[in-house]
């Protein structure tokens, strides 16, 4: 038996599919994984994602610890609430964990993944030790994220004017605190969306409502499917401490020019020299799903793998991210020992329910 959230019993009294995820039961769907893709990309779905680690970094050095952290530039967030997308390096550049930052003044807000958190709290708080700040967990809130082109009128429906409000005026990639729930205008589905930080004791009404209001529960399976339409990484899979993040379609996330973060110096090095491998989009057209561990060759060499791969429902065709050392318009994937043709696009190969990604 693993880790439980809150609402294992709801999962389970709806027919969830529950599978172990990274030490946490969880569900994969809830009958149908294909129904509950499109139900987020055509209307509104609910995941619960509090198997997610949430930390707060309290204390006078906020700022310079998660400088010190961060590939990516804390200081560039001018807003309040404002969220930054980065990972945390090794001292070789690797990545030991993408995540997500609020700037919420004292304390910061971080979300992690659940697989490594043991990993990433240890890191942190090692990285913390000549830094005025605190590493705190909190174990006690719950995560939902409601996601689809219907997640912001439909959460509206079941919260107060308060949170109503402070929802019409969030931005995209902000979130701000309201009556004990941190609301946050970010998501992992490519659709508009709200993630919501909540106290674990409102979790299972809260949820209730949702339903009640029309809102699918959504399992990981189409959480997958949809987050690799989006472009979107995955840690363990698609990155991991092995690989910096240039090489994992993450050069935008990192900010060099006057900054010595954990890792720079490995990735100016990584820089300097080129001819590092690179994550890109595949598309296949043909019958077929493109799956991880996939060999990828270009002009008939071997260049790279699949490390994400899946039939996409929105576009009706195999999709991938792959790790190759180069592209040309000759691409092919080995399939049960036969070449398949595959174009290389640049991800994302969904936004907002329609095909974004050109050849």
């Amino acid at each position: 038996m693993g880790n439980k959230t809150l609402l294992f019993e709801n999962h389970r009294a709806l027919g969830a599919k529950m599978v172990d995820f990274s030490g946490w039961d969880m569900p994969i769907h809830y009958g149908s994984q294909i129904e509950e893709h499109h139900g987020v990309r055509q209307c509104v779905g609910v995941f619960d994602v509090s198997h997610m680690t949430v930390v707060e970094i309290h204390g006078h050095h906020v700022v310079d610890f998660l400088d010190r952290l961060l590939a990516n530039d804390i200081r560039r967030l001018k807003l309040p609430g404002q969220a930054m997308y980065s990972a945390m390096l090794n001292e070789q550049g690797g990545v030991i964990d993408d995540l997500i930052v609020y700037s919420t003044g004292d304390p910061y807000l971080a979300v992690v993944n659940c697989g490594t958190r043991d990993k990433d709290l240890a890191w942190m708080r090692q990285v913390a030790a000549p830094f005025d700040v605190k590493i705190i967990q909190r174990s006690d809130f719950a995560i939902l994220a409601v996601q689809g082109p219907e997640a912001l009128a439909r959460s509206k429906q079941v919260m107060s004017s308060e949170k109503c409000a402070v929802i019409d005026g969030l931005k995209v990639f902000q979130g701000a605190w309201v009556d004990g729930w941190f609301i946050a205008r970010t998501g992992y589905t490519g659709e508009r969306g709200l993630e919501i930080i909540l106290p674990g004791s409102d979790a299972v009404s809260f949820w209730e409502l949702l339903l009640a209001a029309g809102v699918k529960p959504i399992g990981l399976g189409a959480r997958d499917t949809l987050r690799l339409e989006a472009g979107m990484n995955l840690y363990g899979s698609d990155m991991d401490e092995s690989v910096s993040p240039l090489e994992s379609n993450m050069a935008g996330t990192i900010h060099l020019e006057g900054r010595e973060f954990i890792g720079a110096e490995a990735i100016r090095q990584q820089q300097a020299v080129a001819g590092y491998h690179e994550l890109v989009g595949l598309v296949m057209t043909a019958r077929g799903v493109l799956r991880a561990h996939y060999p990828v060759f270009s002009e008939g060499r071997k260049v790279g793998e699949i490390t994400s791969g899946a039939f996409s429902p929105t576009l009706q065709h195999a999709i991938a991210l792959a790790r190759v050392s180069e592209t040309s318009d000759d691409m092919s994937v080995e399939i049960r020992g036969k070449m398949q043709p595959v174009d290389c696009v640049e991800p994302p190969f969904v936004r907002n329910g329609s095909r974004v990604y050109k050849n």
